[in-house]
């Protein structure tokens, strides 16, 4: 660990609205050696397991921030402009990174314009920091909190800066793409249990072909197509599974979910303008 990162992480984060996700990145913040954390949330008997981490919790969102170098906004989308206001003041001149899916940039530097703003999507497996987090930031933002920011999303798993233009569908792809493996990994488990394998050992295999493939990808650079191949042989069992696949609507009916989410991250966005227009 450089010196530059060890400093950052003597930084005061508070993560605000510590629900699925944000107790999430409190746990892999804490397993990166950030110490000082503050989480808030409405109910904190809900936060007795933090608080026993030793993470300070508090059902005031003014008082978090207050004490915070570092604000990360984990609120429902539609709460998230009525929790800035309420903490407007004690944000100015702060960092805010915000994991509120479909919230553009705009509309949280409108609510609280004195402060420097990081969208940010991250996905489910922040649990076990093997999160994909895309982040892009607004023109306040400098160099230094781009550093600090990126060590926030390090210990939670991989990340990368894009456009925001891109974020609704990032959030489609990857920040819901869990939801949707999900489905497929109970199905391959449901599989095994059909051809009588015993259900630890069905959904064990399974689940571990996931996590074998995706390091094929991304270790050996080779497109799926190409993966695909290299298991099918002629006449062999493979191409027997991959016939009755390519003969339903899998490829289609995953290309049509991550159109459908992304079309509603674009409704949430419009309302959301709509209303802070009125």
């Amino acid at each position: 660990m450089s010196g530059l990162e060890k400093s950052y992480k003597e930084n005061t984060i508070a993560i605000i609205g510590a629900g699925t996700i944000g107790s999430a990145i409190v746990k892999s913040l804490l397993k990166e050696g950030f110490k000082k954390i503050i989480a808030t949330r409405r109910n904190i008997e809900k936060l007795k397991d933090l608080e026993k981490m030793g993470v300070e919790v508090t059902s005031n969102n003014k008082l978090a921030a207050s004490k915070a170098d570092i604000i990360i906004l984990s609120v429902k989308p539609h709460d998230i402009i009525n929790v800035l206001k309420e903490i407007e003041k004690e944000i100015e001149n702060k960092l805010v990174i915000s994991v509120a899916a479909a919230i553009p940039l705009s509309l949280l530097k409108k609510a609280a314009p004195k402060s420097r703003f990081i969208r940010a999507m991250p996905n489910i497996a922040v649990l076990v920091q093997e999160s994909f987090t895309a982040y892009c930031l607004e023109k306040d933002v400098n160099e230094e909190d781009i550093k600090k920011a990126e060590i926030i999303f390090k210990a939670m798993g991989k990340y990368a800066r894009v456009e925001e233009k891109f974020m609704n569908a990032i959030t489609a792809l990857s920040g819901s793409a869990p939801a949707y493996l999900a489905v497929v990994l109970e199905a391959l488990s449901y599989a095994g249990l059909k051809v009588g394998l015993p259900r630890d050992l069905s959904l064990f295999s399974s689940a571990q072909a996931f996590i074998g493939l995706g390091k094929l990808v991304l270790e050996t650079g080779k497109h799926p197509a190409e993966l695909k191949d290299m298991v099918v042989t002629p006449a062999g069992v493979t191409i027997e599974a991959i016939y009755e696949v390519e003969n339903s609507s899998v490829r289609t009916a995953i290309m049509k979910a991550v159109e459908a989410a992304t079309n509603k991250s674009e409704i949430i966005v419009k309302k959301m303008m709509e209303s802070s227009e009125t």
